[in-house]
């Protein structure tokens, strides 16, 4: 039930304010029991189903063992993501992706299980009633032509040569989104040597597995668009069509001399990404192809055991089994949130300890300088910056380096030591040249391509991943970062610079805060793109006019207050429903703490602390906190290009307390 209309407001009497204490403080020692010994939070960031499939073929082609203990704990987690009808989903909470079904079948067999295991049986009877292997998407034809379970003339050629065009041309891959960018790039590698490992005994019978005729009868050209329904969100438009048809006339006859030369070209790319992460990669799934491009290249090269080395960094062992998580880390983006947490309550002098070993790490993981020859291999600027993990990783990105920049500055406030001068302008600096002509922020870099490239996308199965578009959330966490910085350093700089420097972060304000004023929707809400969905996206809506200088009567935050009002659940919480990202409409669920907590966040900053509203979200976090001070494990509450959930498993430990404190002391 949702509850609409005019709520009295009352003041938090003495008893709920004691409740909120004991609540805020039980939170506190378990969020500091969670921090690890280099300072950092980390959490669990698993929940798509493509990525641990992908590392299974990988250690299968690259003739590396999993241990036993692994194998069988990644067998459990494919067990327990397997959906009663035998499918799997393209996330954990989903079902019915014929793309990850194929790609977790084939773990399972490579992990070691038999054709006649029950749980390969139902996954197969699934593959077959929908059109088997010949009709998942594009990533996963893509896997199995790897592992020579599927022919490359069945695939839509990704042609190395592109990479030969002209920069300043609008579809050359450096005007891709970078994690496109960083995917198609090993990705045209692999398919220009056409990639694949010798066939054995386990192949063959694979072959025999997944599809309903013999592998050598069937005419794989036929299938390039064969694609079943359930594994398409974006279809193929007219202009991808198109694209294909010319790629592949051009595939028939394409010259060797140009291909060797494009080869070469990609593999001085593939390298200088491996030297600038220290061969974690951006992401996973390049991190797996890129590994996979070493090992085809030179199987027994140093380059090739770094590289499979450093994809155990991206395993993690959870409560449903050992998975491969969505990134290496989530260390910088975790830390960040956890101290500005901490620091908001008025009990963070109980753990000074915990926030003096948080700020070692945020100021040890500052990036310190540009990349060598960055602008050659279309990288943008990165010094100063903060990654979503860590400073190894070394691609910054805007709201990770804001919301670092954010926790440096509060910790300083703490009394503990303040940075350099010069490492807070860099990141001014680096926020400013990442804001794009609309006046938002996107991800890693300005954004590069139009969005007309969208009609380009070839993997079906995700929304928005070709081009770097400024989002609500980045925008709102850069906006209030400036805004602190402008407070902090206003009155502390007089000279020329420094004034120059000042109607800079004024005018980008400005800016900011206009395209956050554009992109609310008329029901008062902000779709948010990285979080479920729209109390995450409203949170930070309303958090950068705020910052920005917003009054509590302002129009837009009075329409996104409304807009939670209509959606809150009988019991004071809010929930919504991860489909709501697919579908881009608020779908309500059960009540989420997380989602609670960032609409209560949201209701305080926008002056509604003593609404009886807010008295009841936070009745409700408070009786459902654990004995132990957490809040209890629930859906997943994060996502990325429209479909594929993901779990932070440290946000149900932040945002409660965060939101707890902040009603706690405005409604006293």
């Amino acid at each position: 039930m949702k509850e609409t209309g005019t709520a009295a407001t009352t003041p938090t009497n003495g008893l709920e304010r004691a409740s909120c204490e004991r609540a805020i403080a039980r939170g506190l020692d378990f969020l500091a029991s969670q921090q690890e010994a280099d300072g950092a939070w980390r959490g669990d960031y698993g929940g798509p189903m493509f990525l641990l499939p992908m590392y299974v073929a990988a250690c299968h082609i690259g003739r590396r063992n999993i241990e036993p203990k692994t194998r069988d704990r990644m067998i459990a987690y494919l067990t327990a993501a397997q959906s009663g009808d035998g499918s799997f989903g393209l996330h954990v909470e989903s079902s019915g992706c014929l793309f990850t079904t194929v790609l977790c079948y084939v773990a399972f067999r490579l992990l070691g299980l038999p054709a006649d295991d029950e749980r390969v049986v139902r996954a197969r009877v699934f593959i077959h009633a929908h059109g088997t292997a010949l009709a998942c998407a594009s990533w996963g034809k893509f896997t199995l032509a790897l592992l020579n379970l599927y022919e490359y003339d069945g695939l839509q050629p990704v042609l190395p040569e592109l990479w030969l065009l002209p920069a300043s041309m609008p579809f050359h891959p450096s005007r891709l989104w970078c994690h496109c960018r960083q995917v198609y790039l090993p990705m045209a590698h692999l398919y220009g040597m056409r990639a694949r490992m010798p066939a054995d005994e386990l192949t063959h019978a694979l072959r025999r597995e997944l599809y309903d005729r013999p592998y050598e009868s069937i005419r794989f050209a036929e299938h390039r668009n064969t694609i079943a329904p359930g594994d398409v969100y974006t279809p193929t438009s007219s202009a991808l069509g198109a694209v294909n048809f010319f790629t592949g006339l051009y595939e028939r006859v394409h010259m060797q001399a140009l291909r060797k030369r494009a080869l070469t070209r990609l593999f001085d790319h593939i390298e200088f990404e491996d030297r600038a992460t220290q061969f974690i990669r951006i992401g996973p799934v390049n991190a797996v192809l890129n590994t996979l491009v070493h090992f085809f290249q030179s199987p027994q090269s140093e380059a090739t055991a770094r590289s499979f080395a450093a994809l155990e960094g991206y395993l993690w062992d959870g409560h449903d089994g050992t998975k491969m998580n969505g990134y290496n880390s989530t260390a910088l983006w975790d830390t960040a949130f956890a101290a500005q947490a901490m620091l908001e309550t008025p009990l963070w002098s109980r753990h000074g300890d915990a926030l003096q070993r948080a700020h070692a790490f945020v100021v040890n993981n500052q990036v310190l300088e540009d990349l060598p020859e960055h602008k050659r291999y279309y990288r943008h600027p990165s010094r100063g910056g903060w990654p979503f993990s860590d400073r190894a990783h070394g691609w910054p990105i805007t709201d990770c380096t804001a919301e670092g920049l954010t926790a440096a500055m509060m910790l300083e406030d703490a009394g503990l030591p303040a940075l350099p001068e010069e490492r807070i302008l860099d990141p001014v600096s680096l926020l400013l040249g990442w804001q794009n002509r609309d006046g938002g922020w996107a991800t890693y870099e300005r954004q590069r391509g139009g969005r007309w490239l969208e009609r380009l996308n070839p993997a079906h199965v995700f929304g928005d991943i070709m081009v770097d578009h400024s989002y609500p959330e980045c925008t709102a966490a850069c906006l209030h970062s400036l805004v602190l910085f402008r407070q902090r350093f206003a009155e502390r700089h007089a000279r020329p610079f420094d004034a120059l420097l000042g109607r800079k972060v004024g005018a980008a304000i400005r800016r900011g805060e206009r395209f956050l004023r554009r992109c609310q929707r008329a029901d008062g809400s902000w779709e948010g793109s990285w979080g479920v969905c729209f109390t995450y996206g409203t949170w930070f809506g309303v958090r950068g006019l705020s910052a920005a200088g917003a009054k509590n009567s302002d129009p837009a935050l009075r329409r996104a207050c409304g807009f939670l009002h209509d959606h809150q659940n009988a019991d004071g919480g809010w929930g919504e429903s991860g489909a709501g990202c697919r579908e881009r409409r608020y779908l309500n669920s059960a009540s989420h703490p997380v989602n609670t907590a960032w609409a209560l966040l949201t209701l305080v900053t926008a002056g509604e602390a003593r609404d009886t509203r807010c008295e009841r979200a936070a009745r409700f976090l408070i009786t459902n906190q654990l004995d132990n001070g957490d809040w209890p494990r629930q859906s997943l509450s994060g996502v990325f290009n429209k479909t594929a959930l993901i779990n932070y498993e440290n946000y149900r430990r932040t945002f409660p307390i965060w939101a707890l404190a902040r009603f706690a002391a405005a409604a006293a």
